[in-house]
């Protein structure tokens, strides 16, 4: 799906309120008794199982990593339903304890400030009124996506692969609200932040920045709806930034400051944290290597992953098996997905479903004859411009940016 136009009405405020109130648990959040399930998670350095929970107010069955701040990854079996994520199984990524428990949309707002002609700031109302609406499907990915499949092991939230979604977003250009508020000449970086805070007073807020350009490139959106429904609280109500094809990082929840620089941002969250080896997109380094050159992370890679077999399924043998999946091309479009049975020597492609817009999930599938046995299929894909999933994975401190070609082992009788 390619951004797509729409006019400012009434409709969108009304359908707005709709969707928040009927999700009104989304709005205040409350610890209730975690369910006892749990769900396999082989991760290589553990733990083999996590909990389930619905504990979580506007979400269903998640996978819990932590609670405070809360860390919830999407089970993996939601990936094969359908290209676009449930608003209710969509991943939770918080990176600080203190975040609000209620969200008023009339009184929340967003303050445009720093390098602009003039200070302005809206609800997420005014937004709705004055500026042309926009829809766009995008990938949002937590940079430490898969961080658990890192080895040596690193620290951060031991994540498997559910730490992405995708979505219909719906909001407005923040270049016409940057457009608004009177860009300066001299202006170098446009810095977010939201609305969570740290519960130690000397640790700094959570803030990243965009070049000029980028923020006001018509793809970065502030947006208020997802799926068709306003943002669940967790996932940033009532707005949050998007920045497509960016690592989630950038995607700043229940957005409260833009700030317009005339000088680079050097804040903590720019530097040092979140930062890769300068290799994009290796981002790769040996470990305990020295004199690494280090930068802020930015754009994603292509990654591709079966769904609708989990690791050590049983499958007939010498009869056609349906093999099906997801793809994303990282910072563009998915040119081509394909497979292979015998440990990437040879590659056969498969055939891609509906091209919903180049930053979103691509939905892919083949069938495939196997012997019996023991079997391993591959799964690699190739963005349109030409980028593809490596062969062997990479390693960093920050365990970001994963995307080594996924295995899933078979057994065929």
């Amino acid at each position: 799906m390619k951004q797509t136009d729409y006019n400012p009405d009434t409709q969108a405020r009304r359908h707005f309120l709709q969707t928040a109130a009927a999700g009104l648990g989304a709005l205040t959040l409350v610890r209730t008794s975690l369910a006892a399930e749990m769900t396999r998670l082989p991760l290589p350095g553990g733990p083999d199982e996590r909990q389930l929970t619905t504990a979580f107010p506007g979400k269903g069955e998640m996978i819990l990593q932590r609670t405070r701040p809360p860390l919830l990854e999407t089970p993996w079996s939601v990936f094969d339903k359908g290209v676009f994520t449930p608003v209710d199984q969509f991943y939770v990524r918080w990176h600080w304890a203190d975040i609000p428990t209620t969200m008023n949309p009339h009184t929340h707002k967003v303050r445009i400030s720093g390098h602009v002609d003039k200070v302005l700031e809206f609800t997420v109302f005014d937004l709705m009124k004055h500026f042309k609406h926009v829809e766009l499907a995008a990938v949002n990915q937590c940079s430490g996506n898969s961080r658990g499949y890192f080895q040596p092991r690193v620290p951060g939230g031991e994540w498997s692969n559910g730490a992405m979604g995708n979505a219909r977003w719906v909001g407005v250009r923040l270049k016409d609200v940057l457009d608004a508020a009177g860009v300066k000449a001299g202006a170098v970086q446009v810095q977010f932040e939201g609305s969570e805070r740290p519960v130690v007073a000397t640790a700094p807020n959570l803030k990243k920045s965009l070049s000029v350009d980028h923020a006001r490139d018509g793809d970065v959106m502030i947006a208020w709806e997802m799926n068709g429904q306003a943002l669940p609280l967790l996932n940033g109500f009532p707005f949050r930034l998007v920045v497509p094809g960016w690592y989630a990082i950038y995607w700043t929840k229940m957005l409260q400051h833009v700030r317009v620089l005339n000088e680079e941002d050097t804040n903590f969250w720019m530097k040092p944290a979140y930062t890769i080896p300068d290799n994009w997109p290796q981002a790769n380094m040996t470990p305990g290597e020295q004199g690494v050159k280090f930068v802020p992370i930015n754009r994603m890679v292509p990654r591709s992953f079966i769904t609708n077999l989990k690791d050590g399924a049983s499958v007939g043998a010498g009869r056609p098996e349906l093999v099906r999946g997801i793809a994303f091309g990282g910072d563009t479009g998915v040119k081509a997905v394909d497979v292979s049975i015998d440990g990437g020597k040879t590659w056969t492609a498969t055939e891609l479903g509906r091209d919903y817009g180049k930053f979103s999930f691509r939905q892919w599938n083949t069938h495939l004859k196997f012997a019996k046995g023991d079997q391993t299929v591959m799964v690699r894909c190739t963005n349109t411009d030409g980028l593809q999933q490596p062969m062997t994975p990479n390693w960093n401190p920050g365990g970001f940016m994963r995307n080594v070609v996924e295995s899933t082992r078979l057994i065929a009788v």
